[in-house]
């Protein structure tokens, strides 16, 4: 009797939301106003307790009671007014300028984060960061909130034990080298090792290296290595939140996975704009000075203007291979992967053989009449890589690079939208530490990641970068040894050409020519003998052109170096007390 009494008193039906506690507690003779008051302001911990505490006080009575008690249903317990009641509080202490909770509490930055343990719940909640998703899946928060914590220490260190005095990245470096079920028994062995085991881009590499052709991803890569390996087939990862675990490198890696393309990356746009622009001015006004123009109106005969979608390309190219990453997937499993993803770095379709693969994409679209001029033609088959076809999820894209072998390029978007920064050669982006030959390039690990912690630099360098939204049916035109880096802003579907003009021969000759070319040549397997063989059968088709390209650039040259010079005296003499300007 006992027992059934315990199950029904938490079987509270509120039949209205304004019902006082006196009134349910005369309803439910089991419970007291007192108690009826505490499970009002337990909100949602009370609640999912209270469930707990009676579907199992129901299993024991049904174990052991009579059989009218078996006909009870699983206790409900209907919190609307404990959840009105919760939400109206929080409401009025923000009202009095107090804050919703004490999880709001300040990161190694001085900004604030709100961390909101809910067991099991991932409910998505707007704070200062403007996240697309709730709390991290695992409960981890940054370095900073340890500052404040009523606990006072962190799972991380005692967990690890003597790791500790590792960096979370060497960490993470060193799992790297575990297969699956090493890193699936390592889990088991503390809350800090669970955190680290379960990262996703662990899981993501295990997938990716052993990749035999088909990619059936399932929300997150451990559930996707363990059906690829037919281990647990069928069972979701659930994971579980582990509290007081703080780290700001495991935290912004989920951050930049989580975050919200900021309205301040997107409003800067400084790039100039043209429409019915002649190839002559083009020549003269970009080309030769080396300069970013977005063009307009070029695209307007291409049947992929028009024709270019997710349906179209599956219909044409649904089981075909493209490039994505470190692998070539179906294109119909890319687009279930996309779909899906939710990570710092997604897999970006970026294919160079897509002509060859499908020949009606490549009859779909026309080299804009500017970049018509591609000289590495001549070398045919052995020319390197020159035309990618390009898509991805929001997002996605490429980080800060310049393109191959000091060749200009155009990048056409048939779909959605991208954000470019843009950097002349002479200036090194923000957060980008090249090599001193140029071979390699150190930058963040994702674009988000270049975003939120060095966009705002380059409002306060002296500086500033070409910025610009490419959006359909709009060419960009990336002039040689610029920096750039690219977002998709929404789902996207791209063309970009690689070229060689005579405005730029000279470039490409100097870089082929180059005592380490062999490192820094790509997108051909002989990168040796490129310049000998470029050189050689461009002499041979046009006789004296190279010097004579190379005497009109010096011509062009010193008179712009006169021009600067002149300005320079005249501004001089002005400061001198003659007043004169000659512009």
């Amino acid at each position: 009797m006992t027992k059934t009494k315990t199950a029904t008193k938490f079987k509270l039906k509120y039949r209205a939301v304004d019902h006082p506690p006196h009134r349910i507690a005369e309803e439910n003779p089991s419970v007291s106003v007192s108690e009826v008051k505490e499970l009002c302001v337990a909100g949602k911990k009370g609640k999912k307790k209270l469930k707990r505490q009676a579907a199992n006080l129901e299993k024991q009575a049904r174990a052991g009671v009579p059989a009218e008690l078996k006909r009870v249903p699983v206790a409900e317990v209907e919190c609307e007014r404990v959840q009105d009641l919760a939400e109206s509080k929080s409401r009025r202490k923000r009202k009095r300028g107090k804050p919703p909770n004490k999880d709001s509490l300040p990161n190694g930055k001085g900004a604030q984060v709100d961390i909101e343990h809910r067991g099991d719940e991932d409910e998505g909640q707007e704070n200062q960061y403007g996240l697309q998703r709730g709390s991290h899946s695992y409960g981890i928060q940054p370095l900073g909130n340890l500052l404040l914590s009523t606990q006072g220490c962190n799972v991380r260190d005692t967990g690890l034990g003597t790791l500790q005095v590792l960096s979370d990245e060497i960490i993470c470096d060193i799992l790297g080298n575990l297969d699956g079920r090493d890193l699936a028994r390592l889990a088991l062995v503390s809350r800090a090792f669970y955190v680290f085991a379960h990262q996703d881009s662990l899981w993501r590499n295990l997938v990716l290296d052993s990749y035999k052709g088909e990619l059936a991803f399932k929300g997150c890569w451990k559930t996707t290595y363990l059906a690829s390996h037919a281990l647990n087939v069928g069972k979701l990862h659930l994971p579980l939140k582990v509290k007081d675990f703080y780290s700001d490198y495991l935290f912004q890696s989920w951050l930049c996975a989580n975050l919200e393309i900021k309205p301040e990356w997107l409003s800067a746009d400084n790039i100039e704009r043209r429409e019915n622009l002649s190839v002559e001015d083009f020549i003269r006004d970009f080309e030769e000075q080396n300069k970013p123009v977005l063009l307009r109106g070029v695209m307007e005969s291409w049947p992929a203007l028009k024709k270019w979608d997710r349906e179209y390309l599956l219909k044409h190219a649904g089981d075909v291979d493209f490039a994505a990453g470190p692998i070539h997937l179906k294109l119909s499993d890319y687009y279930k992967y996309a779909d899906l993803v939710e990570e710092e770095r997604p897999l970006y379709i970026f294919d160079s053989k897509f002509a060859e693969k499908v020949p009606q994409l490549a009859a779909d679209y026309d080299v804009p009449i500017y970049f018509r001029e591609d000289l590495f033609r001549i070398l045919g088959e052995e020319r390197p890589d020159y035309r990618w076809l390009i898509a991805g999820p929001a997002r996605s894209g490429s980080s800060f690079h310049i393109d191959p072998n000091s060749t200009s390029a155009w990048n056409a978007v048939v779909r959605g939208a991208k954000k470019w920064v843009m950097y002349p050669p002479e200036v090194v982006p923000p957060g980008v530490f090249p090599s001193p030959d140029g071979a390699d390039v150190a930058t963040p690990v994702s674009i988000t990641e270049w975003f939120m912690n060095f966009y705002g630099e380059t409002k306060k360098r002296a500086e500033r970068p070409i910025e610009c939204i490419c959006r359909e049916g709009e060419v960009v035109f990336v002039p040689r040894g610029w920096w750039h880096i690219v977002i998709n802003l929404e789902e996207s579907i791209a063309i970009t050409q690689n070229f060689v003009s005579r405005s730029n021969i000279l470039n490409v000759l100097e870089f082929l020519s180059r005592p380490n070319s062999q490192h820094l040549v790509s997108g051909t397997k002989d990168r040796v003998n490129l310049y000998e063989k470029f050189r050689s059968r461009y002499e041979s088709l046009y006789p004296g052109s190279v010097e004579a390209i190379k005497e009109k650039t010096e011509a062009r040259e010193a008179a712009h170096r006169r021009a600067k010079v002149s300005i320079w005296d005249n501004a001089a003499d002005s400061m001198t007390g003659g007043f004169k300007f000659g512009f």
